[in-house]
Formats: C-alpha cells, structure tokens, sequence
C-alpha cells in the first residue's frame, strides 16, 4: 500500500514530464491527432462486448503479436480482439491487421485513466507482449478479477538485479499476474528468484522465432535488389541508434576503399531521426539516396530506409546485415528477422535485450560479435571476399530459427489452459 501511495504522488508529481515526452512535437515524429484523449482512459467502447485485450507497446511487440492474433482469430472466429499501443507507429502497424482487431491507445498508469478505460472496453482478459508492466494497471485489472498473463516475457539479469535491489516494487507488480510465459529457461529463472511461484512460471520459447516471410516479402526484395545493383555489395544497417550512425559511415567508408561500388542501406530505428541521419550522411560527404525519393543510382553509397514497414524487404535484398542498438549501451534489436531470411548476421557487444537469442546463434556460426566499428569494417571485407563463408553463415543462422520454431503452438495452448474463450 505505502508502495503503491508513493507511486502514484511521483507519477502525478512527474506527469507534465512524462506527458511533454510523449506529445512534445520532434521533427518526423507522427503525432496522435483528436486520439490523444485515449492515453486518459477517454477511448470509445469496442463494436462487441468483452473483447480479448491485448497490448503491445510500440512496433515491435505489435510485429511478435501478429502471427499469435491470426491463430488465436482462425480457432475462435467470433472472438473480439482489441489490441492496444502506447505509439503512434505500432498503432500504423496494428491498421495493417484490419478487420481482425480493434485498436485504441493505451492509458498512461495513472489510476483514473486505467479505471475509465476499464468500465469503457470492459475486456475478458489481457494479454501483454513481453515485460511491460505497470502497477496501477496491474492492480485495477487485479480488483476486477481479470486473467493477465504476460506473453513472451523476458528478464535480464540486468533488470532481475534492479528489481532484487527494490523487491517491494516488484511484489506490487506481480501480485496481480496470473502467468508469465518466459521466451527462455533463464527469463523463469530470474522470475523464480525473485519470488514468483513455479506454478505460475513456463517457458514457451519466443514467438519470434516463429517468424516466416512469404514470397511476397523475397519477391519484393529480389526487385529492390535488382534496383539497387544486382552485383554491388549490399549490406544493411538495421534499426540503428544515435551514436552508432557514425561508426557505421565510418566502417563504410573503409569497406568503399576495399569495394568502391559498395552500397549500406541505413535504417534508423526511430522516424524522427530520418532527418538527421540523411543530414549526418551528406555531411560527411557520401552520396545518399532516400527510399522516398528517386531511384538510386549506381554512384549512391548509402540509401537511407525512410519509410515504416519495410525493413524485412530491405533485409531480403541485403547481403549482410548488421543489427543496431548494439555499439552502444542500449542492449540490441531482435536478430532473428535477418536470420529468417537467411542472411549472415552482425552485431555489437551490447545485446542484453537478447542475450539467449545472441548465444544461440553465435554458437551456430550464424552471427558473429563486433566490438567496433573498425572490426565491423574488416569483418564486412572478410565476408565479401569470402562470400561461401558468408552463405554459410546465413544457412546456420536460419537452421537456428527453424530449431526454436513451436513457440506460437505452446503460447495458444497456454492461453486455452488458462482463459475460457
């Protein structure tokens, strides 16, 4: 209760801040529209009663979440399903699933937004996507009763370290989760070590890797290969961070020195960075095209991923790709898109986010760890000198998804034994 009363005076305390991050306007940032209102509670009922609810945070969650709602929706047809995002951009992603779901933003954790949009949408259950745990939320869904389990959650050792420091906080959090699917042994592990009940703990693996594109997504890579420069070296820089973009230009520019017809694809993680990142790129003197602009030409060094929703395209047409969030303290993005597709995979040292992830596919030989962007460098000339290495290495990555593929099976089959649909 203590717990719970200071919460909630330094979120109110806070709320000008953490509003002004959400809603201050950045250059590229979509915004929210007449729809702001949603993050108060303020949402408009579903079209049928006790909708399924789901949330999940921004892009990728959304993504992870997609393959589970068309299963859940081909074994239960008549079931609403209302998923909700904190982000503008996983709201775009979540139009893409159409008449499947309904869509409303997320309220922000403060008590009387949370319950508002309770008696509003008045949902069966919730499903959340991976760790996104809020207190107030938690416990207003707890008091009425309704089933939360967490789907493909996971737990650093990071984050099982903090929360051991402040374990109160972590006891207001759990009380109220009736099961957490773990993506890996270690995730329930730390679960476990920090109190919760085994029998409320399994591990279901990632439904990330259950990921599999279609011939649609390879057909569209093979034409903006053939757009691109069928015979160039092509390697992609995906889902990259402030601070990164520098060491990427400037491994590419040794790769140039080795390969002059050699092309980056560049695709920040964050639209507002579009801008400046295409800036950093003609400032230092390359020469850039943007996917929404003309054709690249066969002088165009780096062509810079503007737009949503296509990167698994772009990572079809690549050769190599590196995975940011990586070179910097931030703990990386999801390796497994590129290994689905077959392709060698890079990445930096800092990859806590998906540290099982990681070491399952370095073991295979499918990805391989650079400290820098100087052995970033050398490892890109490696690999396009070597170019059966390279294939190897795309072969070995993608066995490693097809052996942890079942996932999506064992989350559904969870959810049937724990809710009655």
């Amino acid at each position: 209760m203590l717990y719970r009363l200071i919460y909630n005076l330094l979120i109110h305390l806070f709320s000008p801040a953490l509003l002004a991050v959400l809603y201050w306007p950045k250059r590229g940032k979509p915004g929210f529209g007449r729809r702001w209102p949603e993050h108060l509670g303020r949402v408009r009922p579903t079209s049928t009663e006790a909708p399924l609810w789901l949330h999940a945070v921004s892009v990728g969650e959304v993504v992870a979440a997609t393959p589970l709602i068309k299963v859940l929706k081909a074994a239960h047809p008549t079931l609403p399903i209302v998923v909700t995002t904190t982000t503008r951009t996983g709201a775009d992603q979540v139009a893409k699933l159409g008449v499947l779901v309904e869509h409303r933003y997320a309220p922000l954790d403060f008590p009387w937004a949370v319950g508002l949009f309770l008696r509003r949408i008045r949902p069966r259950a919730l499903l959340i996507m991976e760790t996104e745990l809020w207190p107030n939320l938690l416990h207003a869904c707890g008091r009425r009763r309704l089933p939360v389990l967490v789907l493909n959650a996971r737990l650093s050792a990071r984050s099982a370290a903090r929360y051991r420091r402040f374990h109160g906080i972590f006891r207001l959090l759990s009380a109220d989760i009736a099961h957490l699917a773990c993506q890996h042994r270690d995730d329930a592990e730390r679960f476990a070590g920090l109190g919760i009940p085994r029998d409320r703990l399994s591990v279901t693996g990632s439904v990330k890797f259950d990921i599999e594109y279609g011939e649609g997504i390879i057909e569209q890579g093979r034409q903006l290969r053939q757009q691109l420069g069928a015979q160039r070296p092509l390697w992609i820089a995906a889902s990259t961070h402030e601070g990164e973009d520098e060491q990427l230009l400037a491994a590419h520019r040794r790769l140039l020195q080795r390969h002059p017809d050699a092309l980056l694809l560049l695709v920040p993680r964050h639209p507002q960075r579009f801008d400046q990142v295409a800036e950093l790129v003609t400032r230092q003197n390359f020469a850039l095209c943007r996917r929404t602009d003309d054709n690249p030409g066969p002088q165009t060094q780096v062509y810079l991923g503007d737009t949503m929703g296509e990167l698994p395209v772009m990572l079809a047409a690549a050769d190599i790709a590196f995975v940011g969030g990586s070179l910097i303290e931030r703990g990386g993005h999801n390796l497994l898109e590129p290994a689905a597709l077959g392709k060698p995979v890079l990445t930096g040292p800092s990859t806590f986010n998906f540290s099982d992830i990681t070491r399952q596919l370095v073991a295979a030989g499918g990805t391989r760890i650079v400290a820098d962007g100087n052995e970033l460098a050398t490892t890109l000339e490696s690999l396009f000198a070597e170019t059966e290495r390279a294939r190897a290495m795309g072969r070995q990555a993608l066995a490693v998804v097809g052996a942890n593929r079942g996932a999506l099976a064992r989350t559904q089959a969870l959810i049937k034994s724990q809710l009655d649909l």
